[in-house]
This record gives structure tokens, C-alpha cells and sequence, in this order.
């Protein structure tokens, strides 16, 4: 077997489809099925069972398809590793990141990281928190813009903004005039909005339910906090948010923003698989997260979101 083998596999096994697998690869799909079938026959097992619809790993697959993906992405690290010893310029990046957050992150650092880096091709994948944790853990991203806490334990990470979580009320609401800082526990009973399950920010959200003794009464789930903010503003829920997202006033559909009196956190890291090697790349990359991160932090609003 070799290394172009191995690849074809583990594409097939995402792909479960020979005709997008051979897109993925750039090969002809007679050429995919002719090497499956020449490794399979060297190796004696069955990797695929195929039937009209679908394809699927066997048994046998599963294993090779894992112990694969760890030799390739391996390949991959030395090959970063000599890259950086011949300290050539060239690269290409994987960053994993959160929809929303990338959105108010990235464009104060991918501008910077671009006119330092020309040279090195930055390709950008959003999920939700659970996914990028197994995309970073299993090295299909390089670096991934989380926020604590992480669930898997294989990922290293430091921290780059601390930013405060708020209360998005309609503006309608009981407590929308409110000038002081609001006690979570005074929201029991309140129809809450919150982000679908995967989704890490989720958590704090119950968290900081948890803490204050209440159960929040959920009655609607988004996977975009966008659209959290514009049902609390017609009046269907209230909702935390982290302070970057608040909508300035003035913006349709925008909540009244009222300050916890907890003044609760959520801190964004950068994560990466512990031990993998990072290259010259991505060191930089970090360096720069470091250095323009912090200028996504929006001022903390007050009543009305200023």
C-alpha cells in the first residue's frame, strides 16, 4: 500500500460516494475504484461494502480508515516541518472557527495576516464548537477560535479575549429600563432563546442558569445567534450573548442589552491538538490573533445596546 491509497480511502469514507470522492481527488472514478480494489486484494479484507446507494466502511475499514488519517496527517506534519527547516514561504493553513465569532474576529486579523503572508493560502472552516473540537483533534485543522470550556481533553489552547456576556431583553420587557446590573435569578419563568445542542456557547448559557438555582424554560433553539437576537427583539424570549454580537441601536430587530450583575465571561482561545507540531505558519498566525483579536472586543452597551 502507499500513501496515495491511503488518501483515496479516507476520502472515500467522508464522502461515502465514489463520484464525489474522485471530484474531491481529481481522479477519474474507474481510476478510485481500481486502486480500493488493488489495496483491498493486497491486504485481503474488505474495506467498503458497496451496494446501489451507498457505500460503507466494514469493519475492517473502520480500523484502516483510522490508523490512515493519523499516518497522513503525520506525513503532513514532517512535510511542515521540512517546509519550515527549508524555511520556505510557501504554505497553506487550516483554521477552524465559529460562524458568528469568526465574523466579528477574523476580518480585524485575516487583512494583517494577508499583507504580512501573501504567500501562504489561509482556508477557513466553520462548525460548531463539538465539531471543530474532533476536526482539531483529529489534525484536519491546524488551529481552531473556540471558547472555553473545551470538552476534549487532546486540545491545548491560550487565550486571547475575555469579553463580557449580557442579557438581550425585548424592548417591551419588565426589566428593559432597567439601570442596574440584572440578577440571573430574576429571569426564573422567562421564556429563554438558545443556541442548539454542539453549539459551546449553549453551555453557558445553562451554566449560568445552573448557577443561579433557576431551569430556564427553553422555548426556541437557533444554531445562528443572529437569529436569537432578532426573536428576542419580537418579543418571543430573552437570551445571554456575548458582548461582540449586540447590534448597535438603531438596527432592525435589535434587543435592549442590560448588563448581569454577575458580569459573567466567556473567554476565546486558539486550540490546537496537543503535541502536533505547528508550523512556521501558524505560529504566525497566532501571533497575529494576539496582536489584532482584542480590536473585535466591542465597549460594553448599556441599556440600549451603546
Amino acid at each position: 500500500m502507499d500513501l496515495r491509497q491511503m488518501q483515496y480511502v479516507v476520502q472515500l469514507a467522508k464522502e461515502r460516494n465514489f463520484s464525489r470522492a474522485a471530484e474531491k481527488l481529481h481522479i477519474a472514478q474507474p481510476s478510485l475504484s481500481q486502486q480500493l480494489s488493488k489495496l483491498e486484494n493486497e491486504l485481503g479484507v474488505l474495506l467498503f461494502s458497496r451496494t446501489t446507494n451507498s457505500v460503507e466502511p466494514t469493519h475492517a475499514g473502520t480500523v484502516f480508515i483510522e490508523k490512515a488519517a493519523v499516518i497522513l496527517d503525520a506525513v503532513e506534519q514532517l512535510r511542515q516541518e521540512m517546509d519550515d527547516l527549508a524555511q520556505m514561504r510557501k504554505g497553506r493553513l487550516i483554521v477552524g472557527s465559529l460562524p458568528i465569532t469568526g465574523a466579528h474576529v477574523l476580518p480585524h486579523v485575516l487583512p494583517v495576516f494577508r499583507a504580512r503572508y501573501p504567500e501562504i493560502e489561509v482556508t477557513l472552516v466553520e462548525d460548531t464548537t463539538s465539531r471543530l473540537e474532533q476536526l482539531t483533534a483529529g489534525g484536519q485543522t491546524d488551529l481552531s477560535l473556540l471558547s472555553l470550556p473545551l470538552g476534549d481533553p487532546s486540545l491545548t489552547w491560550e487565550p486571547l479575549i475575555e469579553e463580557e456576556i449580557i442579557l438581550a431583553v425585548p424592548p417591551r420587557h419588565r426589566l428593559a429600563g432597567r439601570t442596574g446590573g440584572v440578577e440571573v435569578a430574576e429571569l426564573s419563568g422567562d421564556p429563554f432563546i438558545v443556541l442548539k445542542k454542539g453549539q459551546g456557547f449553549r453551555k453557558i448559557t445553562l451554566d449560568l442558569c445552573l448557577e443561579a438555582g433557576i431551569e430556564p424554560r427553553i422555548v426556541f433553539e437557533s444554531g445562528n445567534i443572529e437569529t436569537v437576537q432578532s426573536l428576542v427583539a419580537a418579543g418571543m424570549g430573552i437570551a445571554f450573548v456575548p458582548q461582540m454580537v449586540a447590534r448597535a441601536p438603531g438596527t432592525p430587530f435589535s434587543p435592549v442589552y442590560l448588563r448581569l450583575a454577575s458580569a459573567p465571561t466567556r473567554t476565546l482561545v486558539i486550540a490546537s491538538r496537543s503535541g502536533r507540531y505547528l508550523s512556521k505558519a501558524a505560529r504566525a498566525f497566532i501571533e497575529t490573533l494576539r496582536e489584532t483579536a482584542p480590536g473585535a472586543a466591542a465597549p460594553s452597551p448599556g441599556k440600549s445596546g451603546g
